[in-house]
């Protein structure tokens, strides 16, 4: 009898590797592994893609608003043509008689279950699917796994959401982004998450451009070892009234609160946590952080990074001391003397993946032989679980009010109790105050001077802040059920602003170590023109809710598509541009003359001379038979000429009846619908 294999495919050939590893299989093919009854295979990422519109309609290559919307009615996928040879081999396998079962072992997420599902799905593969569900890559993990492996229709459900999410990007961005590329005369990248992304960074600096800074009065008291400042006053001269009382004036204790407080360890850290942590300590971008913090995941020293949870399991518990001392030793610090698992151990508020902690390989790994990125990544990683599971940092604040003048003062000051999680943290500096503070006594003044100061605008974005606003926008319109809030998810935002970047709507301007986000003014210009539904992160909010109900079997994924589609109809149905946008849109061609229809500017492109305003229609081209016959071409200077005179003097005309060429005048006639060329021979004497 024919021994039989189990095909294993990962969405990366490293962790196809690492897999292979844990399973003891040795034989290395192309393109895959062999041993002990397992195939294992790789995707590369995604292999195959959803079509371009010119895969449904050749006409589709060019872009047409009489084409939209474009709503595909059977879906394509097309594979990538420099990953067709891995596809194949996998199709191979897929196929083969001797394997009885399909292991998906690609990421652990919606997008892993959407890579996975559509090669199955294209190879015309029906072999049973068992799905492979870990956060760690370490060898014990993976065996672990593989002893749990999970049906795969359990996971029918997160296909069918993937799939949606995809379709319905596609939907929107392709008919969006042509709808306003060609209303506004300039490629415009329109899309579901983006847009409000966008928005989110024009409205921030459109508050900062606007605002005036507000002058504020503080008066002060040196009292001897403690200051005490009054409240903030807009009147200068109030300010300068106030301090002219306290002038030889002492000051009279009212009274003396002291507090305990404190301050509880922070959770561990999600994806979005550690990459505004590593954009405010290191100046990474958050496609820095996720891209090294995926390497270590690869590498085995760090857990799954796409994660949106701040807690471990509850079954975990046992295994936090470990992983402590994995962290210490990264540090080459020692361990907290008391560890507080329990704090750190929630499987209610454990989603998909854990938090992200440093594995039991990190104690052992030589942590100086990683890329420096790499190596940073770890230390803030380690950092978060040593200070999670440590006790409370506690101090006592002190308040003292105090009357002098007639008016009030108050001074605090803090001191520390117990160092708690801030061992492994950033300690604040103490302010005490003097000893022996108490109600009634009298304080000698030695100094009164007016601080002034200014109100501050709202600060640029950063990776760190934009992340945080992503996070939390539109929560106040969103309902409290909501599973996912604001734009985007853990594992799709770093690409999202990346996106905004290379397409030239949001630039990075670096000051001192950290690159503010700003948006370009074409950025501004979309915004502007851009209806409410797309700026606004209520839509995205509304399809993650309703792809929460498609992975969970309460909304069908066609149900699902129809909102989608009908929200792409009324927007090319209903869109109408804005007034006057040709001042948003400025021209980046250098202007060859005015249009003599409607004077606005023409410019040069590949196939002729055309008006900058798209409703003129007015067009010099370039291929006109009434030059080429004459072995002549529509040069700019020409255009030129014709454009500011009307005609254009041409030397060298060919004569198709003689064979001989001749000079003459070109006239250029436009009746405001058609334009026409005739010739004006000079005069002889």
């Amino acid at each position: 009898m024919k021994s039989l294999y189990r095909l294993v495919v990962t969405e990366k050939s490293s962790v196809g590797q690492s897999i292979a590893a844990a399973l003891g299989v040795t034989g290395r093919k192309d393109g895959y592994m062999e041993g002990g009854g397992w195939l294992i295979s790789w995707c590369v990422g995604h292999l195959a893609e959803l079509s371009e519109p010119a895969a449904y309609d050749p006409d589709y290559a060019k872009w047409r608003q009489e084409d939209l919307p474009i709503l595909p009615e059977s879906w394509r996928f097309t594979i990538r043509a420099d990953k067709r040879s891995q596809f194949d081999l996998l199709r191979t396998l897929l196929r083969r008689e001797d394997v009885s079962e399909v292991v998906n072992a690609c990421d652990a997420g919606r997008e892993g279950e959407l890579i996975f599902r559509t090669v199955y799905h294209l190879a015309g593969c029906t072999k049973p699917v068992q799905r492979l569900w870990i956060s760690s890559m370490e060898d014990g993990a993976i065996r672990e796994g593989f002893a749990n492996l999970r049906p795969g229709r359990d996971y029918d459900g997160l296909h069918q959401a993937a799939l949606c999410r995809s379709k319905a990007d596609w939907l929107v961005g392709i008919n969006a982004t042509r709808l306003f590329s060609l209303l506004y005369g300039r490629t415009l990248n329109v899309g579901r998450v983006i847009s409000p992304t966008l928005a989110l960074i024009v409205q921030r600096e459109a508050e900062i451009s606007v605002f005036e800074p507000v002058p504020f009065y503080t008066v002060e008291l040196d009292c001897g070892g403690m200051t005490a400042a009054g409240e903030r006053l807009s009147d200068p001269a109030e300010a300068n009234a106030i301090a002219a009382a306290c002038r030889d004036s002492p000051a009279a204790v009212r009274t003396v609160e002291r507090q305990e407080k404190t301050e509880k360890a922070p959770a561990l850290c999600d994806l979005t946590t550690l990459q505004r942590e590593a954009n405010r300590a290191l100046g990474y971008t958050a496609q820095q952080t996720l891209d090294y913090l995926q390497a270590l995941y690869e590498k085995k020293l760090c857990t799954y990074p796409r994660t949106d949870s701040r807690f471990l399991t509850d079954d975990m518990e046992s295994a936090v001391p470990e992983l402590v001392s994995a962290a210490a030793a990264v540090w080459g610090l020692d361990a907290p003397e008391e560890i507080l698992a329990s704090q750190v151990c929630n499987s209610k508020k454990v989603s998909d993946h854990h938090a992200i902690v440093p594995t039991r390989s990190a104690a052992t790994t030589d942590i100086s032989a990683l890329p420096l990125g790499e190596r940073e990544i770890l230390r803030l990683v380690s950092q978060s679980l040593l200070r999670a599971v440590c006790p409370p940092y506690r101090y006592a604040e002190t308040a003292v009010v105090a009357e002098c003048g007639g008016h009030s003062f108050t001074a605090k000051g803090k001191v520390l109790l117990d160092t708690g999680w801030r061992a492994y943290a950033e300690l604040p500096q103490d302010t005490a105050l003097p000893e022996g503070l108490s109600e009634g006594l009298t304080l000698p003044v030695e100094a009164v001077r007016v601080k002034t100061g200014r109100t501050s605008p709202p600060r640029h974005f950063t990776e760190d802040t934009i992340l945080s606003s992503m996070e939390t926008a539109g929560a106040e319109d969103v309902p409290e059920n909501t599973e996912r809030r604001g734009i985007g998810t853990p594992a799709t935002r770093a690409g999202i602003l990346e996106k905004l970047v290379a397409s030239g709507l949001v630039e990075r301007k670096k000051a001192k170590k950290i690159a503010n986000l700003l948006p370009t003014q074409a950025g501004s210009s979309l915004i502007t023109v851009l209806p409410e539904v797309l700026q606004f992160p209520l839509l995205t909010a509304e399809w993650e809710q309703r792809l929460g109900e498609v992975e969970r079997g309460t909304l069908t994924p066609e149900d699902f598509m129809d909102g989608i589609a009908a929200l792409v109809r009324n927007l090319v149905r209903d869109y109408q541009p804005v007034p006057g946008w040709e001042v948003l849109f400025p021209s980046e061609r250098e202007t060859v003359g005015p249009c003599p229809r409607c004077g606005r500017a023409v410019t040069e492109s590949k196939k002729g001379f055309f008006c900058d305003n798209r409703d003129c229609r007015f067009a010099l081209w370039k291929d006109s038979k009434f030059f080429s016959a004459k072995k002549k071409s529509l040069t700019k200077s020409i255009a030129a000429a014709l454009l500011k005179d009307g005609q254009a003097r041409l030397t060298g005309c060919f004569s198709e009846k003689t064979g001989r060429t001749y000079d003459a005048a070109v006239i250029l006639e436009d009746d405001g619908a058609q334009t026409n060329y005739r010739l004006e021979f000079e005069r002889r004497s």
